[in-house]
């Protein structure tokens, strides 16, 4: 017997959630299954039945022998879904993977228990950020065991997870995915949202994405995406990674239209973000739209840091529209 967990994105716009069932079986392949796309923003209950169409199998690490297996929505016919955000990336990756592009993303969330970040005073707030990034200790650091235990997970499902950290706000938290392919990543990166959110589901605590869920002084999340190609890995800094910049200049608007819902209240200027009405890149400047990091800046290649993704974008669309304005595909 074998164990094998489905998991997609459903209908909910513009804001997609993750979706699962189990499935107990004797084969030994992991086949399409149908589910009722009426209960999950995705079909009319007269004609509700769609497919999901698994498209990367990773180990289940909640089952021994387990499998968790990505999936695509299908119609009844075996067209992609409206809702397969996933189809447009696969397309623009295809056009342009000679390039050999290579994403890294580090997604930050934030933990909430009881209506408020996990380790909040019931009332008021507590001290000033300063002391929490990259913080030790019980009154620095709020939910490191859920943390830690979504970072073994992630090993163990085979998902290239490459750090985590306490971040600038208290609760605040932060993992990276990749670098690899930005398919892979974009994969990797729901499945490890998903098991987050399954990983929290123990412990009572909730996962916020939204990019900015406590007003004031207080930093919000994230979803940098780490950029490079070919080209700006093996050879001189300059021009190359200047073209990539003024593109990515030119199409601020439209990316910005791709990297999350309400990300406006998170790119105000301020608590280390870029304003969303205007770009600037800098040299190791975490205030900028487009940080080149010091690595890069010193080694004369290497990738730039696009900071103005917010937490909750969908790496399918984000990535898909990225390469779009990099590669100038039309």
């Amino acid at each position: 017997m074998r164990i094998i967990e489905y998991v997609w994105l459903d209908g909910q716009y513009p804001i997609q959630m993750l979706r699962s069932k189990i499935r107990i079986t004797d084969s030994s392949g992991v086949g399409t299954w149908t589910f009722d796309g009426s209960s999950t923003y995705q079909a009319n209950p007269e004609k509700s039945d769609l497919i999901l169409n698994p498209v990367r199998v990773y180990r289940n690490p909640f089952f021994d022998g387990g499998l968790l297996a990505l999936c695509e929505v299908l119609n009844p016919d075996e067209t992609p879904h409206n809702s397969n955000t996933r189809r447009r990336l696969v397309e623009i990756h295809n056009k342009v993977k000679d390039e050999e592009p290579l994403v890294g993303i580090e997604q930050e969330y934030i933990f909430f228990k009881d209506g408020r970040p996990l380790g909040w005073p019931k009332n008021g707030y507590p001290e000033p950020q300063g002391k929490y990034y990259c913080g030790v200790g019980t009154r620095r650091t709020f939910g490191r065991r859920i943390a830690e235990e979504h970072m073994m997970a992630c090993i163990k499902a085979g998902i290239k997870i490459s750090g985590i950290n306490a971040e600038v706000m208290p609760s605040q938290w932060e993992y990276q995915i990749g670098p690899e392919d930005p398919l892979k990543v974009a994969d990797d990166l729901w499945m490890s949202r998903y098991i987050l959110l399954r990983v929290a589901e123990k412990y009572g605590v909730g996962i916020s994405f939204h990019p900015k869920p406590i007003d004031g002084q207080w930093n919000g999340s994230g979803a940098h995406i780490n950029f490079s190609t070919k080209e700006t890995r093996d050879s001189y800094f300059g021009n190359t990674m200047k073209n990539i910049i003024k593109k990515l200049e030119k199409y601020h608007s439209y990316l910005l239209m791709h990297y999350g819902e309400e990300n406006d209240r998170r790119l105000t200027g301020n608590m280390e973000t870029s304003h969303f009405t205007a770009f600037k890149y800098g040299e190791m400047d975490r205030t900028a739209s487009v940080r080149i990091p010091w690595n890069t800046l010193y080694g004369k290649a290497g990738y730039i840091e696009d900071r103005r993704p917010a937490a909750n974008m969908n790496p399918y669309d984000a990535l898909a529209a990225l390469l779009e304005v990099v590669f100038e595909l039309e």
